[in-house]
């Protein structure tokens, strides 16, 4: 096994701080809050797990580790139950897992590779508001941005957790860990 890069390392012990944020959420809600919407134009909590799990696997065990494209986008977002909170914890804790796995085994000099992020092609009209033909739905980056783009994605995503969970369940409990 390489050593660590201090990178890897960083990104991973912030993303596992967020994920801990995560489980306290969930702990606190029971099956019917972590699948409510607050209106038409809002993610449940569910939802935004689903997508937070479905998007590290993309990105890192898919595109930075070889793996199978295994993504179904859309379905994060319209999901609205039979999902537990204990499934819902087993698939994050497992997506992070492997991608442990993936960027641990890592050496600096990857850190200037590029890889090829996979998409449904449905799903890439959607996110990309187009309707013209697309033959290949795929980007390509530098796997160090896509580290800190997917670790910033994943903050941005659990602070919604939070804030949804605050509303949700009216607690003053400081899931973050820290006092604001």
């Amino acid at each position: 096994m390489s050593p660590i890069i201090e990178l890897i390392k960083d990104v991973m012990e912030d993303m596992n701080k967020q994920l801990s944020r995560i489980e306290r959420s969930l702990n606190l809600l029971n099956e019917e809050l972590i699948w409510k919407r607050l209106n038409d134009s809002t993610n449940s909590i569910g939802n935004i797990c689903l997508h937070l799990a479905g998007n590290e696997y993309q990105n890192f065990v898919s595109a930075i580790g070889n793996e199978p494209f295994i993504r179904e986008r859309s379905r994060e977002f319209t999901t609205d139950e039979g999902i537990s909170k204990e499934e819902l914890t087993g698939l994050l804790r497992e997506t992070r897992s492997k991608s442990e796995s993936v960027l641990y085994a890592l050496h600096n000099d990857d850190l200037s590779r590029e890889v090829t992020i996979r998409y449904d092609l449905e799903d890439w009209k959607r996110m990309h508001r187009i309707e013209t033909p697309v033959h290949e739905a795929s980007d390509t980056k530098v796997i160090r941005r896509l580290l800190v783009q997917v670790s910033t994605h994943y903050g941005y995503h659990v602070g919604q957790i939070v804030l949804l969970t605050k509303i949700l369940t009216l607690t003053n409990e400081h899931i973050t860990g820290q006092y604001h």
